[in-house]
């Protein structure tokens, strides 16, 4: 995304209480520990990773 990435746009999300029922799920080709692990401490409630099956989702 041109003026933010991901991480920066849940974060933000995060601090705004209008935004509080909202569900953020990061879909992303990287898949290690240390990327769930920044997702998850960026805001996103679930960390998926590409090919995602339909099932999982």
């Amino acid at each position: 995304m041109p003026e933010m990435d991901g991480f920066e746009v849940a974060r933000t999300v995060r601090l705004n209480r209008a935004f509080d029922g909202v569900v953020l799920v990061a879909l992303t080709g990287y898949a290690s520990e240390s990327d769930k692990s920044r997702a998850l401490a960026a805001g996103f409630d679930f960390h998926l990773t590409k090919p995602l099956s339909l099932d999982k989702l």
